[in-house]
């Protein structure tokens, strides 16, 4: 197998997304994108029409857990088969078909709730949409690792990355404007039956060269044996992935770079419906401008973000993504310093700016993580790096409510700005380590 890295032309580069499996990569990225924003989001707009206080709503942040500890569960979806379906399908698909189902059953679940009698049944069932979501990314992840080339993981970075936007299109935007109208169980069922489109994605894809498979034919019958047997699995399944990545050099200024790269992003969007509540504007006009203008921006950016990667390589890629996402967070405090850009022209620039270098980011943060994972322990690792990730966006964004409150809009966004430095300080120590940073390809 060649282990390019890179491609020799722009040309080149875009010929990596002409690929019947990019399309598969789209549409996986779509479901993955689909729950996020349910389960948050588009939740905190519901809450704050029921008048819930800003600290309580991003309190609720932490029903989001599951998306910072999936790497816990991930080797049991590297390794256990599932009977029947894994001969149907092949062990990535059964596990997202099943998902898929309970996935679909828990948002569901979660429109049946009413914030008006208590938070507790609803923050249960966000849980489980959480949960059943971060699954799934797990599947979604290893899938698309495992099936594509090195050089091509930028591309599909970029593919998972516009399916997800679209899922957040989807999610963020119709909800807000169907609410005008109809019952919050009927906004939240429509949702639930878009998953649909990751079931219709479990059937057209082929299914991976499995690297982390298992011969598990040669199970003895006695007791020793099954010992043994159960002795070698969870070393393999648990104890070997966390141990590869260890044994790099430079590994934990890894770890602190994923945590941080996009937390001032983070603890910015975890108020933006909120503070677009405030300087005025209705759910259709967020809809509109936010969701439905945003996202298309998102979605160039991304695709120029996969063709960056493809033609200069990952790191310059994340830093350039990283110094665009710092800046246009000051967009933000314009908008909330001149009362006179409260406009839909105004949220028009500062969405559109915010979102075309959020997703060129993005692209280029997935395919950094993507080329870090050992093809034997796909699903586990990129489940830890995501989960790393996801602790910036659950824990460590929850006191932003409090601290609008404290400091005000306009400090609330220089703050999330300066945060995003230290993250492209440690970007450029990483650099040093790269060939060994990065797994060896055969």
């Amino acid at each position: 197998m060649i282990n390019k890295t890179k491609v020799q032309s722009w040309k080149e580069a875009l010929t990596v997304y002409w690929d019947r499996r990019q399309l598969v990569i789209f549409l996986m990225g779509f479901s993955s994108g689909l729950p996020l924003l349910l389960g948050f989001s588009t939740l905190s707009w519901w809450l704050s029409g029921e008048n819930i206080p800003k600290t309580v709503i991003t309190g609720l942040l932490v029903v989001a857990t599951p998306y910072s500890f999936k790497f816990l569960w991930a080797p049991l979806l590297d390794q256990i088969k599932l009977p029947i379906l894994t001969n149907w399908l092949g062990q990535r698909r059964s596990w997202m078909l099943v998902i898929q189902i309970l996935l679909m059953s828990s948002i569901i679940a979660l429109g049946a709730s009413d914030p008006k009698e208590g938070l507790t049944y609803m923050a249960a069932a966000a849980f489980m949409v959480a949960f059943f979501s971060a699954s799934q990314d797990i599947v979604i992840d290893a899938y698309r690792i495992e099936i594509l080339e090195e050089f091509e993981q930028g591309a599909g970075a970029a593919s998972t990355q516009a399916g997800y936007r679209v899922g957040l299109l989807v999610a963020g935007a119709a909800p807000l404007a169907l609410s005008d109208f109809i019952s919050w169980f009927w906004v939240y069922f429509l949702m639930a039956s878009l998953v649909i489109v990751g079931i219709a994605a479990t059937f057209l894809a082929k299914e991976p060269r499995n690297y982390s498979a298992r011969d598990t034919n040669e199970i003895g019958t006695g007791t020793a044996q099954r010992i043994s047997v159960l002795a070698t699995t969870l070393k393999r399944s648990v104890i070997e992935p966390f141990s590869d990545f260890c044994t790099r050099r430079g590994w934990i200024w890894v770890l602190i770079f994923i945590l941080f790269y996009k937390y001032g992003d983070a603890i910015a969007g975890a108020l933006f419906n909120p503070f677009f509540r405030e300087l005025g504007f209705t759910g259709t006009q967020v809809a509109l401008i936010v969701k439905t203008y945003g996202v298309p921006m998102t979605m160039a950016g991304v695709f120029v973000g996969g063709l960056i990667v493809a033609r200069i390589g990952i790191f310059p890629a994340l830093l350039l993504g990283g110094i665009l996402q710092a800046v246009t967070n000051l967009l933000f405090v314009w908008l909330a310093a001149d009362p006179s850009m409260a406009t839909e022209t105004g949220l028009f620039i500062v969405i559109a700016s915010d979102n075309f270098t959020g997703g060129l980011g993005s692209t280029a943060f997935v395919a950094f993580l993507s080329a870090l994972c050992n093809l034997r322990f796909t699903a586990t690792q990129f489940a830890l790096f995501t989960s790393f990730m996801a602790l910036g966006r659950t824990y460590l964004a929850v006191p932003s409510g409090w601290l609008v409150d404290q400091i005000g809009w306009i400090n609330f966004f220089i703050s999330s700005t300066a945060i995003a430095i230290p993250a492209l300080l440690l970007l450029l120590v990483i650099r040093r380590y790269a060939s060994e940073v990065f797994p060896k390809r055969d």
